[in-house]
């Protein structure tokens, strides 16, 4: 064991060196601080894609951020378990004074931290957590009566109401790395060493936000031909972008830009104040539906061969990039839910699996409005027609053609099923449960 005392930063969805608010924290300590990674084998085991492009895209931010650190002659320590076994080794190598990281608001990051504050407590070591990832957190944005918002409008008039220019400042972390654990060069665990491998699709976004697609956003966002979302979705699921310094660029440039970063922060305090939303419908009754649950229909959702040119299109991006439009995203997720009569548990799982930036508060709140059955979301009886969606969002095709090239020639697959039918059949179901 090293006889210096050290401060550990741990990182986890938080992965840059720049305006990070455990970073700051830990450094402004006066102990040395050891930036550290865990590649936890209790959310890795369950992925059955060994060339999954999160475990790629992770890995090079690490080896980036190695690369920064390295100009301070620091590491960041990457140990690949668990974290009750990464935080054993750490603290036999070294005295650790304290451990700092930010705050992670899902159900298991939540047990997770409290058995590793626990751990540590044994040992005298103090486990402190900082707001980072959101702007306002947790109890932040009450109703007058200090009840949880469970409607969005009334949530982001609040959140706007209280925002103060000091929650968007940046930390000033570069005045303090002179305080980073000085070690010897170190190369991060290869891929193959923790068990996977390179995706093959590595064109990730970049993390600088284009403020001419900012500027245009309320304009350009419905349309998924255009080159018009800021696609920092990935940067935001895992830190790699600040959301204060987005936020202040948001708020010079697009308002309905703002709306959707308050759209993030609404579903990370519904996760946090209702962790049931995980499994189960936001709305009980919801959870009285009959799923029609036909896997053969699912498979061929999953591949894309639903005969709809739009949800096949969102689908086969998806499957492809890592990435589906956001207006497609509803698009697909009614049609599975509505059209399908299969539980949204279903979809939210697969894009679990396929998106780059797939985030659980987000994706769950996302597939519960689509099926109705979430806070603030779409009534029921609102089925989306995909042909119609096709003549307000991609009138000219230029998605479709892009993904679906055979869907007007004989090759293309006939619908599965006609959306009257789809939609009769749907609200005769959705209404007998919501009648008990």
């Amino acid at each position: 064991m090293s006889a210096e005392i050290v401060n550990i930063c741990w990182f986890r969805r938080d992965l840059r060196l720049e305006d990070q608010a455990a970073l700051y924290h830990a450094l402004k300590s006066g102990k040395p601080v050891l930036p550290v990674f865990v590649f936890d084998t209790d959310i890795l085991d369950d992925l059955f894609d060994k060339a999954d492009r999160r475990i790629t895209f992770i890995h090079n931010v690490l080896k980036d951020m190695q690369h920064q650190l390295r100009n301070y002659g620091a590491n960041i320590e990457v140990f690949h378990g668990t974290p009750a076994a990464a935080f054993a080794h750490w603290t036999k190598k070294y005295s650790v004074g304290a451990v700092y990281t930010t705050h992670d608001y899902e159900p298991y990051a939540r047990q997770r931290d409290a058995a590793i504050a626990k751990q540590l407590a044994v040992q005298g070591i103090g486990f402190f957590q900082f707001k980072d990832q959101v702007i306002l957190e947790k109890n932040e944005v009450l109703k007058d009566n200090g009840e949880p918002y469970t409607v969005f409008t009334p949530y982001s008039r609040k959140w706007q109401s209280i925002i103060t220019p000091f929650q968007l400042k940046s930390y000033p972390v570069q005045q303090y790395m002179h305080h980073l654990f000085k070690a010897a060069a170190k190369d991060i665990p290869s891929l193959a060493s923790i068990g996977f491998k390179p995706a093959a699709d590595q064109d990730f976004p970049s993390s600088t936000p284009d403020e001419a697609i900012i500027s245009h956003y309320d304009k350009t966002r419905d349309f998924p031909a255009l080159n018009g979302t800021s696609r920092l979705g990935v940067h935001l699921r895992f830190g790699t972008i600040s959301i204060r310094k987005l936020m202040r660029t948001a708020m010079e440039l697009n308002q309905i830009y703002v709306n959707e970063l308050v759209w993030r922060e609404f579903y990370q305090m519904i996760i946090w104040h209702y962790p049931h939303v995980v499994h189960s419908s936001f709305k009980p009754q919801y959870d009285q539906i009959v799923w029609r649950n036909n896997e053969a229909e699912f498979k061929r959702w999953c591949e894309g061969q639903t005969g709809y040119p739009i949800v096949d299109a969102g689908m086969r991006e998806l499957n492809t990039t890592g990435y589906m439009h956001n207006r497609v995203r509803m698009i697909t997720a009614s049609f599975l839910t509505k059209h399908l009569l299969i539980d949204w548990r279903w979809g939210e799982a697969y894009f679990g699996q396929q998106l780059l930036d797939y985030d659980l508060a987000a994706n769950n709140g996302g597939w519960q409005w689509a099926a109705g059955s979430g806070c603030d979301a779409a009534p029921y009886f609102r089925v989306f027609n995909p042909t119609l969606q096709t003549q307000k969002f991609d009138k000219d095709l230029q998605y479709i053609r892009k993904w679906v090239p055979e869907f007007d020639s004989l090759q293309y697959v006939h619908p599965m099923v006609s959306h009257e039918v789809a939609r009769k059949r749907a609200l005769e179901v959705y209404g007998k449960a919501l009648k008990k």
